[in-house]
């Protein structure tokens, strides 16, 4: 594959196919590259494979990455950069960077922990809060909120995995933590897992619902869904006729774009495909990315 290759330690996250989906594909449970880069653009989208894979597992055989090839913080759109250098202690999740009117920056999740990443993140303005969306993203959350003088928030349901936190969202109603910026609460990946929908246009999902290549379509993760499916069941179908959003932004699985009406008419099937769901025992594999 003209030198580029996926080493063992790939732990089929989906991270690296999200940024290059026509050059890395699934095989056989890893990422593999399906053909090289041909051209600048591609290339590009290697290299932020290359920079948010968590086990540093996209590679070339002469040696290490150019550092000047790194994007992140990668710009999806005005409002929203998505971090990358994503983090093994987060399972390789996707963190965001929430950009607003003010000059300054909300993070969402966290990426992997670099006093020169935070610096780097910092640039983009001055970051006042972290959020987490639930306890497996909790990693480094502390030293990002610490680093950037910012507070750091979780839902009481996954404060054990933040008992530091500066700000806990309680019970089941939403909570408007910043001009323009909700938590709604959202149990059953896991029990405190939290939604933040920012200016009725960005859903950053955590790990409740993300868009599958797969199937075209908004989706849960059933088979590793900790807490409680019927939970989650329960939760989609509060905030489905709520929520008005355009980016879906989930910590795993794809982001997409979709018109407000179409997104809402997706997202209210999603609950009702959800509600009939039944526990199932944990298994990685079934995820459909």
């Amino acid at each position: 594959m003209d030198g580029w290759y996926v080493d063992d330690r790939c732990s089929n996250c989906d991270v690296a196919r999200q940024l290059a989906p026509d050059l890395i594909g699934e095989v056989d449970g890893t990422s593999r590259f399906l053909r090289p880069p041909r051209d600048e653009a591609e290339r590009r989208r290697v290299h932020a494979a290359v920079f948010a894979c968590p086990t540093r597992s996209i590679r070339h055989t002469s040696g290490p990455p150019d550092r000047r090839l790194d994007p992140f913080p990668m710009a999806l759109d005005g409002g929203v950069l998505l971090c990358g250098h994503n983090s093994q202690h987060t399972a390789g999740a996707n963190s965001y960077l929430l950009l607003r009117p003010s000059g300054t920056a909300m993070m969402i999740d966290t990426p992997r922990w670099s006093p020169a990443l935070a610096e780097r993140y910092a640039a983009s303005g001055p970051v006042t809060d972290v959020l987490l969306t639930h306890r497996d993203h909790a990693a480094h959350g502390r030293r990002y909120a610490d680093r950037f003088g910012a507070r750091l928030w979780i839902h009481e349901g996954d404060l054990d995995a933040a008992p530091d936190a500066d700000e806990v969202i309680r019970g089941l109603e939403p909570v408007e933590i910043g001009e323009g910026v909700t938590a709604h609460p959202l149990p059953g990946h896991t029990a405190g897992s939290v939604l933040y929908l920012a200016d009725d246009r960005y859903c950053f999902s955590g790990d409740s619902f993300y868009w599958s290549r797969t199937t075209g379509d908004l989706e849960v993760a059933e088979s590793v869904t900790w807490y409680s499916i019927e939970e989650l069941a329960a939760a989609l179908a509060r905030v489905a006729g709520l929520l008005r959003f355009e980016w879906v932004l989930p910590g795993h699985g794809d982001r997409r774009r979709l018109p407000v009406d179409e997104m809402s008419r997706r997202l209210g099937a999603l609950a009702e495909r959800t509600r009939l769901l039944r526990p199932r025992p944990i298994d990685f594999t079934a995820v459909r990315w």
